[in-house]
């Protein structure tokens, strides 16, 4: 008999703004916001203390990367514009994006998960599946608890990310991808939950429809519409009632997923398409008048990306920029090269081979730089 499947969602815990609170200690248990720009750096004041920018009276296009569970519970969330968040949490601490230490500590928390449970799935900085099916134990009952041996595998994962990183982590484990990242969301923050298919009437189907991850804005205003507004009742609905009402494919994916049904496997080997780097300014930018200020940040940019490159391990044949313009159009250019590269000086010879052919009419709102064609250095 082939082991039980048991895979794990493990998601960082309001990651970078966990990351700022290692950094400022003093902000813990406050409303703070992570995304503000260079003017939004702490001070320090004669008196040895910090000063911080607060969202009182910010002005400008920013968005919150993410909050602090204070500032929530205010009502403030990842993706919100920084203005409306201003309304509704004034005094909220806002700190500056930092995605070099975010990376670092991705680095980190993903390098201790491999030191107990290796087979993973990459899904972004803060977030990864792991398969703990085949490990020592995982298998085994402890006492009353026939999950026993993979929930100690699991607060053994989150004890060693917490050891390596000082931050927390919420875990779900259940048999496949679809519950594990539903679970995980259960007993945020730093929670660990375990369940079976047994667990879906008393855990799951209680759920709103989109808890799903799958089910969209679109499709969870028609499942509205039509009376389902809980998982429990999308399971009650007969699947021909489904494929009738979402067509043949999605009707049927919604039945398995109400049900908890779910055999994808971990994707554990995946190579990137592409790298990029991009920033959106906090004022549009003239092509002239600003052209020194871009060519810092372009500069800035290509090195960057260079460095995601080379530490890495790829080098790319073909640059592309990305510009949108304060009408909100958004153009792209690209170049390939004769041989691939990582190196920044080749990198920003080519983005500047691809800026002459653009028009700059219009003031300039987001600059980005992309390598495609990746493949490993060396090859």
């Amino acid at each position: 008999m082939p082991p039980r499947r048991w895979i794990a969602h493990l998601d960082m815990d309001a990651f970078y703004a966990s990351v700022e609170l290692l950094r400022y200690p003093e902000l813990a248990g406050l409303p703070m916001v992570v995304g503000g720009g260079r003017r939004h750096q702490p001070v320090w004041l004669p008196d040895g203390t910090r000063r911080f920018a607060t969202l009182a009276g910010y002005s400008g296009r920013g968005v919150a990367t993410t909050a602090t569970y204070a500032a929530r519970d205010l009502g403030v969330h990842s993706g919100m514009g920084l203005m409306k968040a201003a309304l509704r949490a004034p005094d909220a601490v806002l700190l500056p994006v930092d995605f070099e230490q975010y990376r670092l500590y991705s680095g980190r928390f993903k390098a201790a998960v491999a030191e107990v449970a290796p087979l993973i799935e990459d899904r972004g900085i803060d977030e990864i599946y792991i398969d703990l099916s085949e490990l020592p134990g995982a298998q085994d009952s402890v006492g009353h608890d026939s999950c026993g041996g993979v929930r100690a595998i699991a607060q053994e994962v989150r004890n060693n990310v917490r050891r390596a990183t000082g931050l927390t982590c919420s875990v779900g484990v259940t048999p496949n991808k679809l519950l594990s990242k539903m679970a995980s969301e259960l007993d945020k923050p730093d929670g660990l939950t375990v369940l079976t298919h047994a667990d879906l009437p008393a855990r799951i189907w209680p759920l709103p429809v989109r808890c799903i991850n799958g089910i969209g804005p679109k499709a969870g205003a028609k499942l509205e519409a039509l009376g389902v507004r809980t998982i429990g009742e999308l399971a009650a609905r007969e699947r021909t009632w489904l494929v009738g009402h979402f067509g043949a494919s999605y009707g049927r994916w919604l039945n398995d997923a109400a049900q908890g049904r779910d055999d994808r496997p971990l994707a554990t080997r995946s190579e990137p398409v592409s790298m990029s780097r991009e920033t959106t300014f906090e004022r549009d930018l003239h092509a002239v008048h600003d052209r020194a200020e871009l060519g810092t940040v372009l500069d800035g940019l290509v090195q960057q990306l260079a460095r995601d490159l080379q530490r890495k391990g790829y080098a790319g044949k073909t640059v592309g920029i990305k510009l949108r313009f304060d009408d909100f159009k958004t153009v792209t250019r690209d170049l390939t090269l004769p041989e691939p590269t990582a190196e920044a000086q080749a990198i920003r010879a080519a983005a500047g081979q691809c800026l002459k052919r653009v028009d700059f009419s219009r003031r300039l709102r987001l600059l980005g730089v992309r390598m495609a064609c990746l493949r490993h250095a060396g090859r």
